[in-house]
């Protein structure tokens, strides 16, 4: 394994870890568990590691979350969609409010529209229909998604979020 992919690995764990651990801090919206700090590490990761090292953060925390009964299976395509487009679209883009929309739409609507099926065939919730979690889904992102902005607009204005993505390379 190149010395940059173990850098890289390195820092997805701890991501995930952060991510785990900040789900101690999560709050019932509409019966899914909104965690917000999810979101803000799917932004963070994205912008410092790339997109297919945010998606695999979003599915270990997701999956350690589940282990450990600090979340849903809906945790699963909430924050792997906002991962991975908030990912590309800051990949392609290479602007911060690309990242921070594709977290929104990713996590917000594709996710939250993700989450009936799983709902319904997986949690047995029949009363779920294709928009019961966008609400939900959206009130934790923005939320987490506002962190990321007062987090990571200094970082960039300073030069540091470049340093960092620079010495993963």
């Amino acid at each position: 394994m190149k010395k940059s992919n173990v850098k890289k690995l390195t820092v997805t764990a701890i991501f995930a870890a952060v991510a785990v651990v900040g789900s101690l801090f999560s709050f019932p919206v509409f019966g899914s568990k909104c965690a917000p700090v999810q979101h803000l590490v799917n932004i963070l990761c994205a912008v410092t590691v790339g997109p297919w090292w945010a998606l695999a953060q979003a599915f270990v925390a997701s999956l350690i979350r589940n282990l450990i009964g600090l979340g849903s299976p809906l945790a699963f395509p909430g924050s792997m969609c906002g991962a991975l487009l908030g990912g590309l679209l800051y990949k392609y883009g290479k602007k911060l409010p690309f990242a921070y929309v594709g977290e929104v739409v990713g996590t917000g609507l594709i996710g939250g529209m993700l989450s009936y099926p799983i709902a319904y065939l997986v949690m047995g919730n029949h009363a779920a229909a294709l928009f019961t979690f966008v609400v939900p889904f959206l009130i934790s992102t923005c939320g987490g998604t506002i962190v990321a902005i007062i987090i990571t607009l200094p970082l960039s204005k300073s030069g540091m979020l470049k340093k960092m993505r620079d010495s993963l390379e």
